[in-house]
């Protein structure tokens, strides 16, 4: 796939990194190649080598430098040029199973008609095109007309056209250009329009740009986006009445009341600024930067020896770039791109046929895909958790579901403002003084009468945050709720066992993980919720996680484990597990089932052809089922750690209503990727208010 432009200010980097993220869904091995580059490092490979986790030899990944190639075409012509493009590019291709080409950037690069080029190149790597056309700063007749030409371009000059897109335009004409252009061109059109996080420089690149010195910050506060300046000089009433969120106040560095005033009204959240540049080489004496970093820790105050309108000059032409040093703009662009890009229709068009592996990228990005299809609410007890709220930032910026944050306001919006979130959007509810307590005091009282509880006991214990997360999901407030970061699992899951309950058909909650290995998912139950199940809880457990296997696109084969298998061992332990496997087969005769049976038998088909040669499901289980937490919870833990699996959960299942568990260890991935599951989850119930 071959993703160029027209001309220089597209911002096509949001579409090549779209692009990625929709190849790498389908396919394991992804190459990248860009067939010209400048001699200044390649920040957007550099990023998709990160993010995405590719082993490509940078050295590989690009064809030629500009000068290089203007000095051939001058000399050889145009034919010498492309014949050794193409010599590099298959040079790549042949270790791939799809590469995605970064089209020339027009810039400055002496090559005469670099569309044509990028048409021919497209024409000789048999690459399908994708135009992307910039709209920023121009009317919407103008955008139209361009997107227009850009399409018949490419397609005089023989193109495979996927789409047009035309990024960065007016978001008050995004609309009325896609309507024109969809009617109006043979192939798909999508508008992108223009989102200011993503042109907004981050604080280091203030830093860098400037030659800045950083007198305080920390690298949290340094990577906050910069959305505008404000220029103080005034008194510090109208300096406040100034201040913006998200901007950075540009003061000389002897103005030490705009300093502690403006931090300190960042502490208060009204409003969070991104941080402070201080001009005329003027710094803070050192007890005004200890007052500053108390006031508002790790927000970033950079000192310039310029003065304020020489610094204007060059912060004015300065504009954020996706690098793998801001990931969060990363989230921002694929969040924009997945909103506006009808991302299943592109796909049809690319003849690119989906692995048959399932690794864990593709298993994480299907579970974003399938939260945002039928988006839902799910509560967050955990507010003010630094990791629950980077969590919660990645799902609003990739548009995955509604969130709920529990917790005191006032402390989750100091903390938001020192981390530099934004979670406009977001619903904040303190328990201790919501509406709702009362009312959830009442209904409590009711479910536990028969335990003694009063409405007065009752409306202590629903102030606690998992009972009254789990309140909001019970009555239909929330879909679904995530703890469990700082909380036990006990902690966690009690109210839901007195309050949600087990769903009809279910005698025992139980939980699986998600074990995402280099080339398959594999789905192992239960690992963290019941000690010594007997078999009757065993046949539930096996029935239940090889529904929540098939609900997130595993085909369930089931294992039922022990450490003995078929009939070549005898004993209570083996008993249980042979009556369990027999009383699914008489509950679910449709569900194929192999037990007992050792975990090598499962999972390696050399040891299944030896031990059951006749089996459907020795050697390729997906579903594996523990005799007890003990074996289970230490043998996910080993293949964690041992083979670098990727862990998803725990995920619960048998509840009425889904209320997963984190693990105290939880990483701002493995939040991110619980919350989807649990909107997932959600999906097959009634919607809720």
């Amino acid at each position: 796939m071959y993703v160029t432009g027209i001309d220089r200010g597209d911002g096509r980097q949001v579409v090549d990194l779209g692009v990625m993220e929709l190849l790498t869904r389908q396919v394991d091995r992804v190459g990248v190649f860009r067939p010209l580059v400048h001699d200044d490092p390649d920040r957007l490979f550099d990023l998709l080598r990160v993010r995405y986790r590719l082993s490509q030899d940078p050295a590989t990944a690009y064809g030629m430098e500009y000068h290089e190639a203007a000095a051939l075409q001058a000399e050889k012509g145009t034919d010498e040029l492309v014949s050794r493009l193409v010599d590099r590019f298959h040079e790549v291709a042949r270790d791939y199973e799809v590469v995605l080409v970064l089209g020339t950037d027009f810039r400055a690069t002496q090559l005469p008609d670099e569309l044509a080029l990028n048409a021919r190149l497209a024409n000789e790597f048999g690459a399908s095109l994708i135009a992307v056309v910039g709209g920023k700063d121009q009317p919407a007749e103008a955008v139209r007309a361009e997107a227009g030409n850009a399409h018949r371009a490419y397609e005089v000059l023989g193109c495979d056209i996927l789409a047009v897109i035309v990024n960065r335009a007016a978001a008050e004409d995004r609309d009325e250009i896609a309507g024109r252009l969809t009617a109006r061109l043979p192939v798909p059109c999508y508008v992108l329009p223009d989102e200011p996080a993503l042109a907004a420089p981050t604080v280091t690149q203030v830093s860098q740009t400037l030659g800045a010195a950083v007198l305080l910050g920390d690298d949290s506060g340094l990577a906050r986006d910069v959305l505008d300046f404000v220029f103080g000089g005034a008194m510090l009433p109208n300096v406040l009445s100034a201040l913006k969120p998200g901007c950075m106040l540009v003061t000389p560095g002897d103005r030490a009341d705009l300093v502690i005033g403006a931090l300190a009204a960042h502490s208060a959240g009204t409003p969070p600024i991104a941080g402070l540049l201080l001009t005329l080489d003027e710094r803070p004496d050192d007890s005004v930067l200890t007052l500053a970093s108390r006031l508002a820790p790790g927000t970033p105050v950079i000192s310039v020896p310029g003065g304020s309108w020489p610094t204007a000059a060059e912060l004015f032409s300065l504009e954020g770039r996706l690098n793998a040093a801001t990931p969060r703009k990363a989230e921002t662009a694929l969040g924009l791109f997945e909103r506006h890009v009808d991302t299943a229709g592109l796909l049809a068009r690319v003849e690119v046929a989906r692995t048959g592996r399932v690794t864990p990228m593709m298993f994480e990005h299907d579970l974003l895909e399938q939260a945002r299809a039928d988006r839902r609410r799910v509560v967050l007890p955990e507010g003010a958790e630094e990791r629950v709220l980077r969590a919660a930032d990645v799902l609003v910026r990739r548009d995955v579901c509604d969130l709920t944050l529990l917790g005191d306001p006032d402390v989750i919006r100091r903390k938001t403002a020192d981390l530099g979130i934004d979670l406009t959007g977001v619903q904040l509810i303190d328990p201790a003084s919501s509406e709702l307590r009362q009312r959830f005091a009442e209904l409590y009282a009711q479910l536990r009468a028969h335990k003694g509880v009063t409405v007065e006991l009752a409306y202590d214990v629903v102030s606690d945050v998992n009972y009254f997360g789990t309140l909001m999901v019970q009555e239909g407030l929330a879909d679904g709720m995530v703890s469990g970061s700082v909380h036990s699992t006990a902690a966690t899951i009690r109210p839901s066992f007195e309050i949600i309950r087990t769903r009809p058909g279910a005698s025992v909650v139980s939980s699986v993980f998600f074990m995402c290995l280099a080339d398959r998912v594999l789905v192992y139950g239960d690992c963290a919720v019941n000690p010594d199940p007997d078999a009757e809880q065993l046949a539930d457990i096996a029935v239940q996680s090889a529904a929540t296997a098939s609900r997130f696109g595993v085909e369930p084969r089931i294992a039922m484990l022990s450490y003995s298998t078929g009939t070549s061992g005898s004993g209570a332990d083996v008993d249980k597990v042979r009556e369990a496997t027999k009383l699914v087969r008489e509950r679910r005769p449709e569900l194929r089932i192999e037990g007992p049976i050792q975990y090598d038998a499962a999972v390696e088909p050399s040891v299944a052809a030896t031990k059951l040669p006749d089996s459907e499901v020795a050697g390729r289980a997906t579903v594996l089922v523990f005799p007890d937490l003990n074996t289970g919870n230490n043998t996910y833990k080993a293949v964690q750690r041992s083979a670098g699996a990727v862990a998803v959960g725990p995920v619960l299942q048998g509840l009425r209503k889904p209320v997963n568990d984190l693990s105290r260890g939880a990483l701002v991935s493995d939040i991110v990727n619980t919350v989807a599951i649990t909107a997932i989850q959600s999906q097959g119930q009634e919607p809720t208010a």
